[in-house]
């Protein structure tokens, strides 16, 4: 009876390989051309003859917060790209876009911002620590990955939803997001 010996796996080298591999983005490229194609339904929504209305005195028009959705992923990606963000180099505060169509451009190139960057990007990019920092204060430190879900994704949804709120108001149509609005249903 002969006995086969089964070669050492280098556990080291299988490693480097899964980093090397793309796992971790491809799945959340797949989402975000879904949701952008979902954001651009609600931007095109917005009426461009109200881009200075405001639900309230506190909250931003609705001219800054559809270009602040139109900017977010494209500008979220490039943060990303660097190794931190100092929050005292940005105002937050959207400019007023003049009208819709400045919107909904600036929306498409955030989209090829976003599909450019996770399409050069591997597992070990996006495991790599991002630091926000307030001058030399550390605010927190996560992996990349973590900073394209919280603030490339999620705050991306708040703030669509956020939009869908000022639609409402202002008596637009919506449109389908997730499932049948009160004014689209394309299951019926």
């Amino acid at each position: 009876m002969q006995t086969t010996v089964e070669p050492m796996i280098d556990k080291s080298t299988v490693a480097e390989k899964a980093i090397s591999e793309k796992t971790l983005l491809p799945p959340m490229l797949r989402e975000f051309r879904e949701e952008a194609a979902t954001t651009r339904r609600v931007l095109d929504r917005v009426p461009g003859d109200q881009l200075t209305w405001k639900p309230h005195p506190k909250s931003m028009s609705l001219g800054q917060l559809a270009w602040h959705i139109a900017n977010t992923p494209g500008n979220v990606s490039k943060l990303a790209q660097q190794e931190s963000f100092d929050v005292t180099q940005s105002t937050f505060v959207p400019p007023q876009p003049n009208n819709l169509e400045e919107i909904l451009a600036a929306h498409e190139q955030s989209v090829r911002c976003v599909e450019e960057c996770l399409q050069e990007v591997n597992d070990q990019w996006a495991s790599d620590n991002w630091r926000l920092m307030k001058k030399d204060q550390e605010l927190f430190c996560k992996p990349r990955v973590e900073i394209l879900r919280s603030i490339m994704l999620n705050h991306w949804y708040h703030h669509r939803g956020q939009l869908s709120v000022y639609l409402r108001l202002l008596n637009v149509p919506l449109p389908v997001i997730y499932g049948p609005s009160a004014d689209e249903n394309p299951f019926a």
